[in-house]
């Protein structure tokens, strides 16, 4: 298969900064979209994998799936997509296409394992390499149109952090006159409270940091509960119908399992890692849920992207240039942005 050799910034071990290489993208084939990028998110998932910290990491690895730029190039069967269009490049690149989970667009559950932006195995070309680099070249299939009405820069994060959060509104059906909590905010909470808003719900923000009140109202919470206050948490037990767990790391469950009214559910989208023990009468008394949500399908990421240019939403970003990325992971790790960094990929172009 051919390819082009393009630059890019990546790690040859989990204890190595990240540094220009080069790598190669391979030439578009019939149903490929070649793409330069302009703009890519960093989350916090590209730092667990650069560092192996998630003990599945092939090097060199190249991260990114925060993805934004213009097609430079179709192949001859994209009917979608042309020359000039602007896009995004989200999580995945790739499924099998064919398995129950594939057909009903929930292309993340792929029966055969999805084919990740990064550090998924890729024929002829070892690993996939990510979006911290000049091009990609992707299947139509995966590719998405960002509305030309937004805010290219914020909307990089809305290929993982939008849709993160997008997925379990929307498939809980949270709208109108639902009582919506968002715990923990940062890259994931600061998009759940937009969308929440913007859906039409009563959104409180709950945290354990009094000093992110102002921050959350102006970003669209009616209401700020601060966890660690007993009496305010007792106050408004039983009284949610839908609670967001932005919380990337395990903690204590049971104090906002008892915010949950009867029948109602919390999803978790941010600990992808062991939880503390929780006391399973708090769920059995009022059949209260705990589920789990990951990212979502390619129509299911179109549906929101198009939801943001009609409703002007995007992510809070800071800018930084491609060789700020290490001190930028380091932020990442001290959460230390409000609420995303995005990479001008033209600072990688003019190096």
């Amino acid at each position: 298969m051919m390819s082009t050799t393009v630059s890019a910034f990546g790690t040859q071990s989990a204890e190595g900064r990240l540094d220009k290489m080069n790598i190669n993208r391979r030439n578009p084939g019939k149903r490929d979209v070649y793409i330069e990028i302009t703009y890519c998110g960093v989350c916090h998932s590209d730092i667990h994998t650069a560092r192996n910290e998630w003990l599945n990491s092939t090097y060199p690895v190249v991260p990114g799936h925060e993805i934004v730029g213009r097609v430079l190039e179709v192949g001859s069967k994209v009917r979608r997509f042309k020359a000039g269009d602007l896009v995004g490049v989200g999580c995945m690149v790739d499924s099998c296409k064919e398995c129950a989970p594939c057909k009903k667009d929930l292309e993340q559950f792929c029966e055969k394992g999805c084919t990740w932006t990064y550090n998924s195995p890729e024929p002829d070309f070892g690993r996939t390499y990510g979006g911290y680099s000049t091009h990609i070249t992707v299947d139509q299939d995966f590719v998405l149109k960002i509305p030309e009405t937004i805010d290219v820069r914020g909307a990089a994060p809305l290929l993982c952090a939008g849709i993160t959060t997008w997925s379990p509104l929307r498939h809980w059906k949270v709208g109108k006159k639902d009582r919506v909590g968002v715990v923990g905010l940062g890259g994931l909470g600061h998009m759940g409270i937009k969308f929440a808003n913007a859906l039409g719900a009563h959104v409180v923000m709950i945290t354990r940091s009094p000093e992110k009140a102002r921050d959350a109202e102006a970003l669209g919470a009616h209401e700020v509960l601060i966890s660690t206050d007993s009496k305010a948490m007792q106050a408004q037990a039983n009284s949610f119908d839908f609670i967001l767990n932005t919380i990337p790391v395990g903690h204590e469950m049971d104090p906002y399992i008892g915010l949950l009214k009867i029948d109602a559910t919390m999803v978790l989208v941010g600990a992808v890692e062991p939880l503390k023990p929780f006391h399973g009468g708090g769920v059995m008394m009022g059949r209260k849920r705990i589920a789990g949500s990951l990212i979502g399908g390619i129509a299911e990421t179109q549906e929101m992207l198009d939801f943001c240019g009609k409703h002007n939403i995007t992510c809070d970003v800071e800018m930084i240039d491609m060789q700020e990325i290490n001190e930028a992971y380091e932020r990442v790790v001290a959460s230390d942005v409000k609420y995303r960094f995005v990479i001008d990929m033209q600072s990688l172009k003019s190096q």
